[in-house]
């Protein structure tokens, strides 16, 4: 027989916070993301996780502890500490002689794998090697993807949706040019290398109202080599992809918009009496003594006839 999953049912009010938690919401945060080590990492291995925390963080969890798994082949001990770290987000970084300098970047969908891809690192930069000035911790930077491999094949398809969900923080309706002081480059090539750098904004100035804009670059500095990828499926990424009822705009009725963006509407009106209808009261409209004294005749002749129609009822 199978085994009935038990509903958990909050028993103080801090649980039910608790809970209320971990609910799906129609309006998400920044994603939360950990880091962890694999089956032997190596130095560079474990620097280069630290570099994409320190870009990721406040929304990220650095765990150091090593632990004896393969992801591809047992992704258990992920989703445990993804359900326990409210994660969506992680990378994992192992070396072997097979895969050496190896990371394994992923996101989770209702606790479960969704899509798993693994890197390798041919050349890597630390950003402690570059001597310069750093950004803020937190501040939301612009992300640049070159190169039409992007948008050709359907494994880095999913990389850049990856690396979007990675580095994207907090929705926002407008930009403020000072406001934006950190890039991050990436760029697909056809033999299946990307190169992800990192810039620092710099605004200069220019003799004109637009400023002059210089990068510098402050790390880090890495080669990226797609090796395996383990994708879900087109109906599982759709799900996943759906747009809450809540968020979805509401449609107008009987209004649409012509190929030059000039909008039209369609007003439905009942039936309407032409003479009753107000006018603009002008001068030129008004009516004159004459006809005032034939409307008050009329209405006298009216009035009379029906009171001798009235007395011949009676």
């Amino acid at each position: 027989m199978p085994v009935l999953q038990r509903i958990k049912k909050p028993t103080t009010r801090k649980g039910k916070k608790v809970l209320l938690s971990k609910e799906p919401k129609p309006i998400e945060g920044p994603k939360q993301s950990i880091f962890l080590q694999g089956r032997n990492p190596s130095e560079r291995t474990r620097k280069l996780l630290k570099d994409i925390y320190d870009l990721k963080k406040p929304d990220a969890a650095y765990l150091s502890r090593k632990n004896d798994f393969v992801p591809f082949e047992d992704s258990s001990l992920i989703e445990k500490l993804c359900y326990k770290k409210e994660a969506a987000l992680f990378g994992v970084g192992s070396h072997s002689k097979k895969r050496p300098h190896n990371i394994v970047l992923g996101r989770t969908f209702d606790y479960g794998i969704l899509d798993m891809i693994e890197l390798g690192t041919e050349e890597y930069k630390a950003m402690s090697e570059f001597h310069n000035i750093k950004v803020l911790a937190g501040s939301k930077p612009c992300l640049l993807f070159n190169g039409p491999a992007w948008e050709l094949n359907q494994d880095l398809t999913r990389l850049k949706s990856l690396f979007s969900d990675f580095f994207h923080r907090e929705k926002v309706e407008t930009i403020r040019l000072q406001g934006l002081e950190h890039v991050l480059s990436f760029t697909a090539t056809d033999d299946g290398l990307i190169y992800f750098r990192s810039y620092r904004i710099s605004l200069k100035k220019s003799g004109q109202r637009t400023p002059r804009v210089e990068l510098e670059e402050i790390g880090p500095s890495i080669d990226f080599k797609l090796r395996r990828t383990k994708l879900a499926s087109d109906d599982l990424y759709k799900e996943a992809c759906k747009i809450p009822r809540e968020m979805k705009p509401i449609k107008k009725k009987n209004i649409s918009r012509d190929a030059f963006g000039t909008k039209h509407g369609r007003i439905h009106m009942g039936k309407q009496d032409i003479n009753r209808l107000q006018t603009r009261k002008m001068k030129g409209l008004k009516k004159t003594t004459e006809e005032k004294k034939k409307i008050l005749l009329q209405k006298k002749k009216d009035k009379k006839a029906a009171k001798q129609k009235q007395h011949v009822e009676v």
